[in-house]
């Protein structure tokens, strides 16, 4: 039975053949730790002097080039892509093609230090839950969640300078911007929330803004007291927890 995962450190240039070789038959993830050159030609062309990468070929053709800076790629091709190799002269060669449109994409391996590759078995899609858009269907479930008196009216306004997630009016009539974050919400949030405030300001005076998030950063809660704007903790709802709810559709 072949092992779902095989490594070779520094292995010579028939090894990692090998271990490519098995891995693509297999449909395994393929990972190589390598000084290698890269040259792209397709849509426009590139080249990549030698430097220390990480490669990774996927089972549905995807192949990733990465540099040790950036979450992107430097050189990619999408699922889809032919893989071969070669080893010639003791070099091994990778070539990615993609038929359409035509885009070849080559890496010279010129010195190994990690051949692996993992059978991976991963049969789940990505669920979503605790989203941005649950939030704000959960508030306009239960406005008091943000405070007593509190009447959501708008989903999603446009307005000059951006999108407010909900738009709303308090207790008191004042009309009251939420900006809504899944997740800890940081400096950017606080401004973004800063923009549409001051836009709305220019029209309709008093207005107050309310950043909605699970948690801030040091850093945003002491911007959202120097420009005079709260917070209120709220966390998404979990799946279990999601209701659909209705949205009012006049201003006032």
């Amino acid at each position: 039975m072949m092992s779902k995962v095989e490594a070779k450190t520094n292995p010579a240039p028939e090894e990692v053949v090998e271990i490519i070789s098995r891995g693509l038959a297999s449909e395994a993830i393929l990972t190589l730790f390598a000084r290698c050159r890269v040259h792209y030609d397709g849509r426009a062309k590139s080249e990549l002097g030698p430097g220390d990468r990480v490669i990774i070929i996927k089972p549905d053709g995807s192949f990733l080039i990465h540099q040790k800076n950036k979450r992107e790629p430097v050189n990619w091709q999408p699922p889809g892509s032919m893989v071969s190799f070669s080893l010639e002269d003791g070099v091994v060669r990778l070539r990615s093609v993609r038929r359409k449109p035509k885009e070849i994409l080559e890496v010279e391996l010129i010195e190994t230090y990690l051949a692996s590759y993992f059978l991976a078995e991963d049969y789940e899609e990505l669920a979503l839950t605790g989203s941005e858009a649950e939030m704000a269907e959960l508030i306009f479930e239960n406005p008091r969640l943000i405070e007593d008196g509190f009447k959501p009216l708008f989903r999603e306004k446009p307005i000059r300078h951006g999108i407010v997630d909900i738009l709303g009016r308090d207790r008191d009539g004042n009309l009251v911007v939420l900006e809504l974050k899944r997740r800890r919400a940081d400096l950017h949030a606080v401004s973004q929330l800063k923009r549409y405030v001051d836009t709305l300001s220019e029209e309709h005076g008093n207005v107050r803004g309310i950043l909605v998030a699970p948690s801030l950063t040091s850093g945003a809660r002491k911007l959202l007291e120097a420009e005079g704007l709260e917070f209120k903790k709220v966390k998404p709802p979990k799946r279990e927890e999601k209701k659909r709810g209705r949205q009012k559709t006049l201003f006032d």
